[in-house]
Order: C-alpha cells, then sequence, then structure tokens
C-alpha cells in the first residue's frame, strides 16, 4: 500500500506526538506533567526532523561498501543529507538540558510551596 510508507507513518507519528505534548501542556495542571508533555512534544519535532530529510532508496551518509564509488557512480545521489540527523542529534542534547533545567525548578518550587499543582502559584498574579 502506498499509504503505510516509511515516511508518511513518521510524519503522522511526529505531527501526532507534537499535537499530544501541545495539548498536554495547555491542559494539564500537574508541573510535572507539564514538563512530560513538553518532552513528548520536542521528540514529535526531532521524528519529524528525521523524516523530512528521509529520502526513499537512499542509503545513510555514510561512504562504505553500500554506497558503490566509481567513475561513474555519484555519491552525492546515493545518500540522504546528513543535515537533518546532526540538528535532531544537537535538538536531543537541548533538550535534555532544557528537560533537566525544567525538573530542577520543580523541585525548588515543591521545596517552596509543597505541591507542584500550577493553580496554588498565585504570588504573580494582581
Amino acid at each position: 500500500m502506498e499509504f503505510f510508507e516509511l515516511g508518511k507513518i513518521s510524519l503522522l507519528i511526529g505531527f501526532g506526538l507534537i499535537v499530544l505534548g501541545f495539548w498536554g501542556i495547555l491542559s494539564q495542571k500537574n508541573i510535572i506533567k507539564i514538563i512530560l508533555s513538553f518532552t513528548i512534544m520536542e521528540t514529535g519535532v526531532n521524528i519529524l526532523i528525521v523524516s523530512l530529510g528521509y529520502v526513499k532508496g537512499k542509503t545513510a551518509p555514510i561512504i562504505d561498501s553500500a554506497v558503490e564509488q566509481g567513475a561513474n557512480h555519484s555519491v552525492l545521489g546515493q545518500v540522504v543529507d546528513p543535515v537533518p540527523q546532526a540538528l535532531v542529534l544537537t535538538a536531543i542534547v537541548i533538550g535534555f538540558g532544557t528537560t533537566a533545567l525544567l525538573l530542577a525548578y520543580a523541585m525548588k518550587l515543591f521545596k517552596a510551596k509543597r505541591t507542584l499543582q500550577i493553580n496554588n502559584f498565585n504570588d504573580l498574579k494582581w
């Protein structure tokens, strides 16, 4: 079936995770659940970037025996663009740091207020 290709499935999964994470950020009242929703949305964005960089019939950008090298063959025509994968690796590291910072902030809030429900934080409300 043409609809169930790997590229289309990963696009749907990526969009689904983005929507699920965004819904969780907007609807949850617990700070830990909001942080988890943020991480789910970030994972969806990473899957979306990788799936947009996927090209059917091409191999990973590693020049070895899987890529035929010769005078008649162009190596660039046989491999996918490595930039989306590099961006996703960078985004994973940044996301890990952001999640760690958010969890540390949540721990500080819990020590100060003894709750993680955002309805109980009204210090900045007018």
